[in-house]
């Protein structure tokens, strides 16, 4: 007697489905904005590659590109620090230490204009009983670094209200609000971020992206694998497609 022949059967549990119907499309979506990270990463380094392969020049030569233009951009700024004067840029975190990045102001020597020059990272009392002893920066100097240009809007739960006198601790950087406070005849509307070697520099650590273009691929390739093992998963729980592939193998044999 022939044995039936028996059919593709297919018989969704809807608890399954369900599941299989949100997590699936999350997951191809997670993936797909791995790899947007990883073009993002992929153009801010070649940025900082292209913008460091191009000699400095002095910031007041800068005013008038824009801010696209000088993100990165190697820089240079001969003046004087403000003894006592600068702002302590909350929340900074080294190495697993809590900390500052002091940002001290430069009054340029050829023109009538001051720059926020970001020195680095200094340590900080967790406790946050007292403010960090910062080195003095005393003379002309002439220091070094690149143009920070922020990427977006800085993220704050609440308007920042500068405090009296100095330092002045501050939560984010936005150099419209800090003008005021600063006066002389204008600031650079940038920070300048200090190479290591420059004068005045404290401790010096800024990376470009902090997670490599090719980790964000490979989390992209995780996510999009975890789709296709939960789509077949779901096709073999709610078919008898694995009876049918393993009915087939047995029959050739």
């Amino acid at each position: 007697m022939k044995a039936m022949a028996v059919g593709f059967r297919f018989d969704p549990e809807w608890r399954i489905t369900l599941f299989t119907l949100v997590m699936v499309p999350t997951m191809i979506g997670l993936g797909f904005w791995q790899l947007d990270r990883a073009e993002e990463k992929q153009r801010l380094a070649e940025a900082w590659e292209r913008q460091q392969a191009r000699p400095a020049a002095p910031v007041e030569a800068l005013l008038d590109r824009e801010p696209a233009a000088l993100a990165y951009r190697q820089a240079t700024a001969t003046g004087r620090f403000r003894e006592g004067e600068y702002l302590l840029l909350d929340n900074r975190v080294h190495r697993g230490k809590f900390g500052y990045e002091v940002l001290g102001i430069m009054d340029l020597e050829r023109v009538d204009m001051a720059v926020l020059v970001n020195r680095g990272w200094v340590a900080g009392d967790p406790a946050r009983l007292s403010l960090p002893a910062v080195p003095p920066v005393t003379g002309t100097q002439t220091v070094a670094g690149h143009v920070y240009v922020p990427p977006g809007e800085p993220y704050l739960l609440a308007e920042q209200q500068l405090s009296e006198g100095w330092p002045k601790v501050i939560q984010a950087l936005e150099i419209s609000e800090i003008t005021p406070a600063v006066g002389a005849g204008g600031v650079f509307p940038h920070v300048l971020r200090l190479d290591q070697e420059s004068p005045a520099a404290l401790t010096v650590d800024w990376r470009v992206v902090n997670v490599q273009p090719d980790k964000h691929t490979g989390y992209a390739v995780q996510w999009f694998a975890m789709a296709a093992v939960l789509a077949v998963f779901y096709i073999l729980r709610s078919s008898n497609l694995w009876q049918l592939l393993t009915a087939g193998r047995i029959g050739s044999e």
